[in-house]
């Protein structure tokens, strides 16, 4: 699929998705969505890659839903209304349970609609003086679909807050918050820390990543009684593979584990 919105690098185990509409501050509109979930279905289903980094091309990261798209949405009947609110809850779905670890490169701004994308990455890194914030209220309008992946991140006292005034906040208050894991001063730090938390990543069992990702999701939702069996079978089952021996091996012979180097022994 050719994309207009939406421009995906790939180079080796690692993609870069850059939302691609500077123009209009990368605004989240149906045919962006659209062009995300169909570039984060591909990506899951690569086997190569290990890291996707999520991008905004120009002066910031994203800043929001497009207000004409708004507007139209606003006249569908109720029926086409909700399949149209879907799109942004699908785009959420797959970025959020991705395979492989996702890196949110955040500068500029990030609200409303993005502050989904953010929330639904696995690891946030920003600039400090980005604009974060939920100005949908301004609007007449509330952080539905984005909100389960808001409210995992942040407490509900201060959900009641933002969500309520629409205030806008800087990087650093969102790191307090729990939105961003890290702050950084300007776009040299930025690159420079994203490609450290990728060099990170990619030393770590490949297997393993996707294991870990998977047992948050899974435990969150399970009946605490059935734990302590879920987690026990676990650590057997993965200390048996190719992967976990390769690594007991390496730490002890003390060399570099086999996947660094382009596979599993």
């Amino acid at each position: 699929m050719a994309y207009e919105h939406i421009r995906v690098e790939t180079t080796g185990s690692v993609a870069r998705l850059v939302l691609s509409r500077p123009e209009v501050r990368n605004a989240l509109s149906d045919q962006t969505l659209r062009e995300l979930l169909d570039a984060l279905e591909g990506l899951a289903a690569d086997p190569a890659l290990r890291v996707v980094v999520l991008a905004g091309e120009g002066k910031v990261f994203c800043a929001g839903a497009d207000l004409e798209w708004m507007k139209r949405a606003g006249e569908l009947p109720e029926e086409e209304a909700v399949e149209d609110a879907l799109l942004l809850v699908k785009v959420l779905e797959r970025l959020d349970t991705m395979p492989q670890a996702v890196i949110a490169r955040v500068h500029g701004a990030a609200l409303g609609g993005a502050m989904g994308l953010v929330a639904a990455s696995d690891i946030v890194v920003a600039e400090r003086n980005t604009r974060f914030g939920f100005p949908e209220v301004r609007l007449g309008l509330v952080p539905a679909t984005i909100s389960p992946y808001v409210l995992r991140k942040i407490p509900e006292s201060q959900a009641r807050r933002f969500f309520l005034t629409g205030e806008v906040f800087d990087g650093e208050t969102a790191r307090e918050l729990g939105l961003v894991h890290e702050v950084v001063e300007g776009p040299k730090a930025l690159d420079h820390r994203v490609q450290e938390m990728i060099s990170t990543i990619l030393a770590n069992g490949p297997e393993a990543v996707k294991e870990a990702k998977r047992l948050i999701r899974t435990v969150k939702t399970m009946n605490p009684a059935d734990l302590p069996h879920y987690t026990a079978q676990l650590l057997a089952r993965i200390r048996r593979t190719p992967e976990a021996r390769e690594g007991f091996r390496a730490f002890l012979e003390k060399r570099t584990p086999s996947w660094r180097k382009g596979g599993v022994g």
